[in-house]
């Protein structure tokens, strides 16, 4: 199995323009100022899940499977 560092993660996500919005319980809560996305509050995230939620963030807004 492939992984991810969660902080790399992170640092994509800022660079698609989102921002940490909070902790939640197991997740932390990430934002584009319209749309939330979850990402689990592991040290490393399997390449599958960091895929999907990468190409989440990086779709236009309104457009967010």
């Amino acid at each position: 199995m492939v992984v991810v560092k969660r902080r790399e993660l992170e640092v994509r996500l800022r660079s698609l323009g989102w921002v940490f919005a909070r902790h939640g319980g197991r997740h932390d809560v990430w934002t584009d100022g319209e749309r939330l996305e979850y990402v689990p509050r592991h040290s490393e995230v399997s390449e599958t899940l960091a895929r999907k939620i990468l190409e989440k963030a990086a779709s236009p807004k309104g457009k967010n499977p």
